[in-house]
């Protein structure tokens, strides 16, 4: 029986890592699956395992006050430790680019644990965007022995990188299957305060633009011009914006300046997972510059319009899912002033096919990991050959 350890810390690792826990636990003949949490966000975390019925076996609880990269990386460090003491896993699984991932794999890496990488092979090649996601996510992939990409254009990176090309299996994106799960859930039993809330707060027969932000590199001046060009996206007929706001300071205290009391312009808290999935099928259009948000939202047939100058999710803008608008006050009102009124504009984007997936990548992760020891030992000959 393999020993196998998930480690994530923050809401969208947890969504997008939830669902391979759970099909990890359905293989309890063959795996013996625990949980380790580093709460890098805490509040956020905790909802996201309650919806998914998730509890973890370890829990660092690494957030502090005034908390910085120097000091997160460090904390994750000596304490993922005793983690890996206490359990002995053989094979420990991280997803993407956060400072939780590169700190837990580069502990494995120093305990002489394998390390799976879901999500692997994302680039920009541009190390200060997103930062630090971009560096977390290359240093991770250097000393992962497993690289689970979600396309083949993830794959191609990692093959330039001289990867071992046996060594990287393309599986899709588990975000489509946290989200098509997501789906389900709230179609047939979920109920929730704050989808009632959100319910009573939309006009009927209003077209609802959902706006998120929180990247480092658009704090300042890049915040200030999304929120000029939200301002005249508001000044559109028949408009409806509804923004969750990031709890960050940098974000917040700028998005409340320009933005609030706008009769047309909802600024609310940040939601729940499930409250967030139902006011993405309600809206109409979609402008962030979160990554998760540009895969799940082609499932959902929503266009999304990413306020990044950069993004590692290349995918999506060849698919036509998603157009890279930066944080450029024009062309952010222009461009989705013509996705809001010119109606073969929107549907083009809208029926794209999505990238990322088709909803099965838990189940490809989970059988090549039964398959893993025919496979080292093939690949031991082949090395020795």
């Amino acid at each position: 029986m393999k020993k196998i350890l998930i480690a994530f810390g923050t809401r969208p690792e947890a969504i997008k890592m939830a669902p391979l826990y759970n099909s990890f636990r359905l293989e309890k003949e063959l795996f013996e699956t625990k949980l380790c949490i580093t709460s890098q966000h805490k509040e956020m975390l905790t909802q996201v395992l309650s919806f998914f019925q998730i509890k973890p076996d370890y829990d660092l609880d690494v957030m502090q006050p005034n908390q910085n990269l120097f000091s997160l990386t460090a904390n994750i460090l000596n304490k993922i430790k005793n983690v890996f003491e206490d359990f002995k896993p053989d094979y420990v699984f991280v997803h993407g680019d956060t400072t939780t991932s590169m700190a837990v794999a580069l502990g494995a890496f120093y305990a002489g644990i394998k390390i799976c990488h879901i999500e692997a092979g994302l680039r920009t090649y541009n190390k200060l965007s997103p930062f630090p996601e971009e560096i977390n996510r290359q240093l991770t992939g250097r000393i992962a022995d497993f690289h689970f990409a979600p396309t083949e254009q993830a794959k191609q990176n990692l093959l330039s990188e001289h990867i071992n090309s046996n060594n990287i299996i393309v599986t899709g994106n588990t975000v489509i299957d946290a989200l098509l799960e997501s789906k389900k859930i709230l179609n047939n039993v979920y109920t929730n305060s704050e989808i009632q809330f959100l319910d009573s707060l939309l006009t009927p027969n209003k077209k609802i633009i959902l706006v998120t932000g929180h990247r480092r590199e658009n704090q300042g001046d890049g915040f200030i011009h999304i929120c000029e060009a939200l301002k005249k996206i508001a000044n559109l007929p028949d408009v409806e914006i509804v923004y969750p706001v990031h709890l960050n300071p940098n974000v917040k205290d700028i998005v409340y300046q320009k933005l609030n009391n706008i009769e047309n312009i909802h600024l609310i808290s940040p939601l729940s997972y499930p409250a967030f999935i139902w006011l993405m099928q309600k809206s109409y259009i979609i402008l962030t510059d979160s990554g998760g948000i540009q895969e799940e939202a082609p499932s959902l047939g929503k266009p999304v319009l990413v306020m990044r100058n950069t993004t590692e999710r290349p995918e999506a803008v060849k698919a036509g899912t998603v157009i890279m608008v930066g944080t450029d006050t024009h062309k952010i009102f222009s461009t989705a002033q013509s996705l809001l009124y010119n109606s073969s504009s929107y549907s083009q984007m809208s029926t794209a096919i999505n990238p990322y997936g088709d909803g099965f990548a838990c189940k490809r992760i989970i059988s090549f990991m039964k398959n893993l020891d025919h496979y080292e030992k093939d690949n031991q000959v082949s090395s020795i050959l």
